[in-house]
């Protein structure tokens, strides 16, 4: 039941909230339901953003504006069985819900902190008033712990962006703040996607059986995610035969990353600057989505499981050590007998690469620290994928994928395959 008291304070509450002058971020109480009405499959006739293990943010339209609800707050985030971390994020995870809109939208962002310490939004990318900017200290006060803020602006541009704090970032962001912000552009695509996802790139160092990130690490990250997750625990991408896809791309990691997708020639369609004049787009298999930096890349769905993943090779690996001595070719089985001795199960690893690596952990032959993932994992269905971090999957089927449509089933005579002799008149 709401009392007269209530419904006094709550129209006093909107009366405010109407008034708000768009010049400066402000103090204000949020809504209980500012987030509860979920976004829809498609938005201002576009198809709606599918993040891979995350969500789209809700939101409510009062008075012509549309509200949504941020809570910056500490969270328990699990990158894959064997590795959980207290992060820091939005409204219960990391990365924070996805954020769509429309171009020309106006709209209001009530913004709580449950952090322990002072933080912001910075909105990467966006044009909006000065003081909107979410730069703490020099656009506005910083939002201090208990303490609901407001931000309101309209949308003047489309394109894929970001949002992250502007205080203590070093901190706030190593620990998982940050998110994906999606304005549709207010004409229809001339070339529209069927398909469009979010993947947001990111880094973390979690040291051997420790519970937080690091946030002093400024190169030798352990983990490597899309969308905080680690393959193969990062949820496919899936599309129709045929169908136009478009995968969004945003780094807020502490490296550039060269992406590469198996199987086609891409489009390079834009970026914060929003999708690009047909005649700017190019054709690569590779892109560098540099640090701070968001691409689109678009191309024609073709049948099979494609990989796409950095190309960074430690980049597609879990936890690894550093420093260490270089092993291969060296016979360790004298100096391993005898340091099993001392350590029961020792088994030294390296003298031929490390591929058997993967075989020894899924035969719980060798565990690690606790709360370490191995360093590569992931099953296919001709073996062991000896993978990790920024990888994952493609599936695209001549039917309707569903969430996960199991593994390819290549057609007879197109898989490699092997052969017990080379034809002697083959030159070399």
């Amino acid at each position: 039941m709401i009392n007269r008291r209530q419904l006094l304070l709550g129209s006093a509450a909107s009366l405010m909230a109407a008034s708000l002058k768009p010049e400066q971020a402000r103090a204000q109480t949020a809504p209980d339901n500012a987030s509860t009405e979920a976004s829809a499959s498609g938005i201002g006739g576009h198809p709606g953003v599918i993040t891979p293990n995350g969500r789209s943010l809700g939101w409510r339209e009062r008075n012509g504006v549309k509200e949504f609800h941020l809570i910056a707050e500490e969270v328990e985030h699990e990158f894959g069985p064997g590795t959980r971390i207290k992060a820091w994020g939005y409204n219960g995870g990391t990365p924070g819900p996805t954020i769509e809109a429309v171009e020309g939208d106006r709209v209001r962002f009530y913004v709580s902190n449950r952090l322990p310490e002072p933080t912001t939004v910075h909105w990467h990318g966006l044009l909006l008033p000065n003081g909107m900017d979410g730069v703490a200290g020099l656009t506005q006060p910083s939002i201090q712990p208990g303490e609901t803020f407001v931000y309101e602006f309209t949308l003047r541009q489309h394109g894929t962006f970001m949002y992250h704090p502007h205080a203590d970032e070093m901190v706030q962001m190593a620990l998982g703040m940050k998110g994906m912000f999606i304005i549709h552009p207010r004409e229809p695509d001339p070339e529209p996607v069927d398909r469009d996802y979010a993947i947001l790139l990111h880094n973390w160092a979690v040291h051997p059986g420790t519970y937080r990130p690091d946030p002093a690490i400024m190169q030798d990250f352990d983990l490597w995610t899309m969308n905080s997750k680690v393959f193969p625990h990062i949820a496919p991408m899936v599309a129709r035969t045929g169908e136009r896809v478009r995968i969004r791309i945003g780094n807020l990691s502490m490296w550039n990353h060269p992406m590469h997708i198996h199987g086609v020639k891409f489009d390079v369609t834009g970026s914060e600057g929003g999708r690009w004049p047909r005649n700017q787009w190019r054709q690569e298999v590779t892109e560098i989505v540099g640090v701070g930096q968001a691409r689109d890349l678009e191309f024609i769905a073709e049948p099979g499981d494609w990989a796409i993943h950095c190309h960074m090779t430690h980049h597609t690996m879990n936890a690894m050590g550093h420093d260490l001595p270089n092993t291969l070719g060296v016979d360790q089985s004298e100096l391993a007998g005898r340091i099993r001795q001392l350590v029961p199960g020792y088994m030294p690893m390296g003298e031929h690469g490390m591929a058997e690596h993967q075989g020894h952990v899924d035969a719980g032959h060798m565990t690690g620290p606790d709360n370490t993932m191995p360093m590569m994992t992931g099953q296919g269905p001709h073996g062991n994928m000896e993978m990790g971090g920024m990888f994952t999957l493609i599936k695209v089927r001549d039917e309707e994928p569903g969430e996960d449509p199991g593994w390819y089933q290549a057609p007879e005579g197109t898989v490699a395959r092997r052969v017990d002799s080379v034809p002697d008149d083959l030159p070399s």
